[in-house]
């Protein structure tokens, strides 16, 4: 896959892991505009204070993305600090432009300082291996605990011309709204001012990342960036409807691999909660039952178990009558008005026994909705974590 008119990426192994790659860069040949969202996570790593300050101070616009794994640099104090500040400072050195266009992020480790001499000693290396094709070097180098890379695209028709955005993103663990350890980068050659990209991005975010739950944990590094290079040569005040929706689905689809990609899991529950009064109390349901550890470990061992589905959203906090509740899964109606209904517990048990898992809860209340996807909970995910540092 290549990437859109006027970026290049790169992926090398700088020694932070042990054997995979683990630095990537991504330049922008003229540089581009820019919008990201971060993590809400008080704890916020060295790279996500540096990359935020830099993009208020430029109004959105990024020459460079450096982009580390094995180490998040996060809760390192000061030293954290200025050990990002010299990977940045060499990095715009290198790509030859002022270091607030540099975008740092990082991926790993809580509570370890970066070894930046690693990083910086091979960023020449990286740089030399910038390509068009890049992408696929790049997706790998910033992988953690996840089983493979997560890359997609889109085309999109903007002010009568046909653009590109191309997506690449990591997650497996630490996967949770605000945002659901993930990091995103999407590249578009699309003509997008900063206020208009960040509006764009923030929408799709919302419907992708920020309903997606692994573990019910956010990171202290959580990004997703997307740059825009204006090389499709498009008036900014086109219309930018088919961008936002090519936007949101490779936003979606990035998303839907970093839950498919959560540790140890085996399939996903893709929920949707209608019939709700508000968004908001779609949303307290949806989360409760996506992050319940024993609707995870019923969806993991294939069990219709739909009583602990129901416990959850009686503990959410959302408002609704028990005797208008309604719960599905795929074909098959569970409860109807509260009660249950006459099913088939074989046909039940085919349903959760798909690597797709579709849940419909009604609350039956009302217009408003939520989807989220999430996944089973085993025993790998147990070892994964159990082991991580070791």
């Amino acid at each position: 896959m290549r990437l859109p008119r006027g970026f290049a990426a790169s992926g090398v192994r700088a020694g932070i892991r042990k054997k995979r790659p683990d630095l990537g860069l991504i330049v922008a040949e003229d540089g581009a505009t820019a919008a990201a969202v971060f993590t809400k996570n008080l704890f916020q790593a060295a790279p996500v204070v540096l990359s935020k300050a830099a993009l208020k101070k430029t109004g959105g616009r990024v020459k460079a993305v450096v982009v580390n794994a094995g180490c998040a640099n996060a809760v390192t104090g000061r030293e954290g600090l200025e050990a990002a500040k010299r990977v940045r400072a060499r990095a715009a050195e290198i790509v030859n432009c002022p270091q607030d266009e540099i975008f740092l992020a990082s991926t790993g480790v809580i509570g370890v300082v970066l070894p930046d001499k690693k990083v910086t000693d091979f960023l020449p290396d990286a740089f030399a291996r910038l390509s068009s094709g890049g992408v696929d070097a790049l997706s790998h180098a910033i992988l953690t605990t996840d089983v493979g890379p997560k890359i997609a695209q889109a085309s999109f028709t903007l002010g009568g011309k046909r653009g590109r955005l191309v997506g690449v993103a990591k997650g497996a663990g630490m996967i949770h709204p605000n945002m659901a350890t993930m990091l995103a980068f999407v590249m578009t050659d699309a003509n997008v001012a900063p206020a208009a990209l960040q509006r764009a991005l923030k929408q799709a975010v919302d419907r992708s990342f920020n309903s997606i739950s692994v573990d019910g944990d956010t990171s202290t590094n959580d990004t997703v960036l997307v740059m825009a290079s204006g090389k499709l040569g498009n008036e900014t005040k086109a219309d930018l409807a088919d961008f936002s929706r090519a936007l949101e689905s490779i936003c979606r689809e990035l998303a839907w691999m970093i839950v498919r990609d959560g540790e140890g899991a085996t399939r996903v529950m893709e929920l949707e909660v209608r019939g709700a009064r508000t968004e908001r109390d779609a949303r307290l349901a949806a989360h409760a039952i996506a992050t319940s550890p024993l609707v995870k470990t019923a969806i993991h061992g294939g069990d219709p178990n739909w009583g602990r589905i129901l416990a959850a959203v009686g503990r959410s906090g959302a408002r609704f009558s028990t005797k208008r509740v309604s719960l599905s899964a795929g074909p098959v109606t569970l409860v109807r008005d509260g009660q249950p209904t006459a099913y088939k517990e074989k046909d039940a048990a085919k349903v959760f026994a798909r690597e797709r898992v579709p849940i419909v809860v009604d609350l039956g209340g009302g217009n408003a909705s939520a989807l989220v996807l999430s996944c089973d909970l085993g025993h790998d995910y147990v070892s994964l974590n159990a082991d991580y540092r070791s």
